[in-house]
């Protein structure tokens, strides 16, 4: 059975020194889009939609400081932590969804903290569709760099990526979790428009849920990152996403606000109604 071969360029072009990626496009395309879902939802629901430019501004950085710092700690800590300068080279690779995502936790709270009219479960529901669509993109962007591989298979969607020098067929683990988070990216929009997320949690409990439940099952379809990796019943992936899992259903059920009523607070709409 003959099986697609990947020799594709990481490289859109390249201008002397200057290469664009399409990591770094497809990294884009995801901001750019969620950015546009969440205008479309700021002028629904009669929001401020200049407040938009500081919401990307934190979600960006705490992806990115969150995801470099989540592989240098999970995956690498002995390494980076005796040569902490090198954390800063993140042109070198090593991004971690899991530290990514706690990062956008802790982003989407400071970011809060200066708008106290939009709650903090009330905004993540409504960015639990751009972030299920960035993921998305960014597992094509890894395609494209011909990493996260899949374990050697023969089934007939199997490929051979040559360009990371290999001669086996393997699973496009990426693709899979990219088509799962598309669908997931659907589903969030259909639910957002039928219930305008009125049950607080119901969406980022969803998000939670899905992406990381696929994220365990599917890591049985890739190779280990990281040798140490081979020595544990799951690997690091599987492992870190359980409290991913444990949150979104705490979330979806409604327990996490029934717990902590003040992650919400009160959003300007409530606050209309109440008056």
């Amino acid at each position: 059975m003959e099986h697609l071969v990947w020799d594709f360029s990481p490289e859109i072009f390249s201008l002397g020194s200057f290469a664009p990626r399409w990591y770094g496009l497809m990294f884009a395309i995801g901001f750019m889009v969620g950015y546009s879902f969440m205008q479309k939802i700021f002028k629904r629901e009669g929001y401020n939609e200049e407040d938009l430019s500081s919401l990307l501004f934190h979600v960006m950085l705490g992806t990115i400081i969150g995801a470099r710092l989540g592989h240098c700690l999970f995956y690498e800590p002995e390494y980076y932590l005796s040569h902490p300068l090198e954390i800063l080279f993140i042109w070198k690779g090593g991004l971690a969804s899991h530290g990514g995502t706690i990062g956008v936790i802790i982003a989407v709270w400071l970011y809060k903290r200066k708008h106290p009219d939009q709650g903090y479960v009330w905004l993540a529901d409504r960015l639990s569709i751009a972030i299920a669509f960035t993921a998305a993109c960014i597992r094509i962007g890894n395609f494209f760099n011909s990493e996260i591989l899949g374990k050697p298979s023969d089934v007939p969607w199997a490929i051979i990526f040559k360009r990371a020098g290999e001669t086996v067929p393997r699973h496009p683990a990426m693709l899979y979790e990219s088509a799962s988070y598309l669908v997931l990216t659907g589903l969030l929009y259909l639910l957002y428009q039928k219930t305008e997320a009125k049950r607080r949690g119901q969406m980022i409990g969803l998000m939670f849920f899905w992406i990381f439940t696929s994220r365990f099952f599917i890591e049985f379809f890739k190779e280990n990152q990281v040798p140490f990796e081979n020595d544990l019943p799951l690997n690091m992936g599987q492992i870190l996403s359980i409290p991913f899992i444990i949150l979104g259903l705490l979330a979806f059920s409604g327990k996490l606000l029934e717990w902590l009523p003040w992650l919400d607070g009160t959003t300007r709409n409530q606050a209309k109604k109440k008056a």
